[in-house]
């Protein structure tokens, strides 16, 4: 119970880091909005005294002298308004320095757990909606609806008539404002679910433009994309009919209530309750009070979608928050130890690895083998800790992953996938995995491991040829090799490849074969996941994964040289015969 009480704690103070600073801001911003409210009397007054002093006394002095004190008034109300404006900006932009950075690392971490791209860019835009949302003009109008009051009271003053008409007016425009909420609460909702849709299948018709092309299917691409964009249209002009309306409802109905002021101070002028003065005061006042309501209709869509963004970079942060900081480990040198884990696909949770356990000592290399789909890749996937393991766990030098910080661990292994994912930059910047000042030594030293340095230096900048998008200026198997290379980098202690000839030529294939028996040599482990047997020349051990299960584990000669895979419980690590290195 206490532990449950300490994380939901934890929580809170997580969420509450998102306005960390912020609240001494808010009260600066609520004062300075009470002193703009009260200057926003400033025409009521001066009408006020213009036609109840200056025109009956006909004193130009008197004239003169109210209109330099109203126009100086008029100067600090603008100049209040002009810092509450510049100071919401900044605000905008603190929160977006603060955290940007801390909901673009959860986007990156959320497909690894089943979110689409479109989805996990979603936290980055909700940064951008909630700056907005503090440079427009929703802020203003809620920092100013608490000041209402003051009108009410001004105008119940000048007569109680006026003060209980305008009230009703307030009155009615709020039960409109909150009407707007209930109804557009759902539809935005389902709006923004309708937006993440849409994206979702634009981002995956860009991706695969090439294939859409060739195969001449993207016109129905396009058609599928169409049909989710008019589900989003659809809820979109739902949402914006309903606001519009209600926000045309809300001016209308505050035009005819000045209207109503002005016809109510004429009758009460008639009878000798009011002056002529203070019909135009009320009038202007009773507008001033009312227009924070109006205003707050007119953009009540921001302001939902501002709130939407806001709960979910909170949920963004108690995530991140969510995984405790692990204490600085020395790197492993002895052992990988796969101890009966279970791995399911984080999107839809189906079991596609179960009980697989095996033990790598240094200087070891293990091929997986196995038909496609029997589980090679979400193995790896396990390894590298990219996908998190249901039961069981993944030990380095006895150590679980999650016992490494995530930076930490990543110098600790050396990933090649089947898709190569090189990032727009330069072949050092890639290679070095975006080390700011990176040891030009080191970088070459993991371009000739992968022998591939030759190639670089032979393109007109070398190293630091921009590779573009994705790097499709080079071919296949010059992406392949780059993206092995920058495996290698830093000399990992468990290096990871997918697939790695898969794109490879005679050359390339000796330099994969190479690179592996240099991490032998070196004290390290390679697992290698190939169906082509040249990408098993320099492992000394053989894994065979079928049916998500480890049906076989041992020396390569012993597993390969059979007709038939021998058997093992999958649940035992190979004898320790079948791990003595070669």
């Amino acid at each position: 119970m206490r532990k449950r009480d300490a994380s939901t704690s934890s929580k809170r103070k997580s969420a509450e880091q998102l306005t960390k600073g912020f609240r001494g801001i808010f009260f600066f911003l609520f004062g300075m909005s009470g002193i703009i409210n009260i200057l926003a009397l400033t025409g009521a007054f001066y009408m006020l005294q213009i036609y109840d002093r200056a025109l009956t006394s006909g004193s130009l002095s008197t004239l003169l002298a109210i209109s330099i004190l109203a126009l100086g008034l008029y100067c600090f109300q603008g100049i209040f308004d002009v810092i509450r404006s510049q100071i919401l900006v900044r605000v905008g932009a603190r929160l977006d320095k603060n955290i940007a950075p801390i909901a673009h690392r959860v986007a990156i971490d959320m497909p690894r757990f089943g979110f689409s791209t479109a989805e996990s860019l979603e936290r980055g835009r909700d940064v951008d909606t909630v700056r907005g949302f503090l440079g427009s003009q929703g802020p203003v109008a809620l920092l100013d609806l608490p000041w209402m009051p003051l009108f009410l009271i001004f105008v119940y003053v000048l007569h109680p008539y006026l003060g209980a008409l305008v009230f009703l007016g307030g009155l009615i425009l709020a039960v409109l404002a909150i009407a707007t909420e209930l109804m557009t609460s759902k539809l935005s909702n389902s709006m923004q679910v309708a937006v993440i849709t849409r994206n979702t299948i634009a981002d995956s018709n860009a991706r695969n433009a090439e294939i859409l092309k060739a195969m001449g299917f993207a016109g129905r691409a396009v058609a599928r994309f169409n049909r989710a964009n008019a589900d989003h249209l659809d809820l979109q002009t739902r949402t914006n009919d309903i606001s519009g309306t209600l926000g045309a409802v809300a001016r209308v109905l505050r035009m005819i209530l000045q209207s109503a002021v002005l016809g109510l101070g004429a009758v009460l002028t008639i009878q000798g309750d009011l002056s002529a003065g203070a019909i135009i005061a009320a009038s202007i006042a009773s507008a001033r009070a009312l227009a924070p309501i109006d205003l707050a209709i007119g953009n009540w869509k921001s302001v939902v979608a501002a709130r939407t963004a806001f709960a979910r970079l909170k949920e963004t942060v108690v995530a991140l928050a969510e995984a405790d900081e692990p204490m600085e480990l020395p790197s492993p040198s002895s052992s990988l130890r796969v101890e009966n884990i279970t791995v399911a696909a984080p999107d839809s949770g189906q079991v596609l690895l179960s009980e697989v356990s095996f033990e790598l000592k240094a200087g070891h290399a293990v091929g997986i083998i196995g038909p496609s789909g029997g589980g090679k890749t979400t193995l790896l996937r396990a390894l590298t800790g990219i996908w998190p393991v249901l039961r069981g766990s993944v030990r380095l030098d006895d150590a679980e992953l999650s016992q490494w910080h995530d930076e930490a661990l990543g110098q600790l292994i050396g990933y090649l996938p089947q898709e190569i994912a090189l990032l727009n930059g330069t072949i050092e910047e890639n290679i070095s995995r975006f080390q700011e000042k990176p040891d030009p030594r080191a970088v070459v030293a993991a371009a000739v491991a992968a022998s591939v340095h030759e190639m670089i230096v032979r393109l007109p900048n070398g190293y630091q040829t921009q590779l573009g998008s994705l790097g499709a200026s080079l071919s296949g198997g010059q992406r392949q090799r780059i993206g092995l290379a920058r495996a290698l980098f830093g000399n990992p202690f468990l290096v990871v490849l997918d697939e790695p000839n898969s794109n490879l030529d005679a050359e390339g294939e000796a330099a994969l074969r190479a690179a592996i028996e240099g991490v032998r040599q070196r004290g390290g482990i390679a697992v290698v996941a190939a169906h082509r047997p040249s990408a098993l020349a320099a492992v000394d051990l053989v894994g065979v994964v079928q049916n998500g299960r480890l049906a076989a584990f041992g020396l390569k000669d012993e597993i390969i040289g059979k007709s038939q895979v021998r058997e093992v419980h999958p649940a035992k690590s190979p004898s320790k015969e079948a791990l003595v290195k070669p």
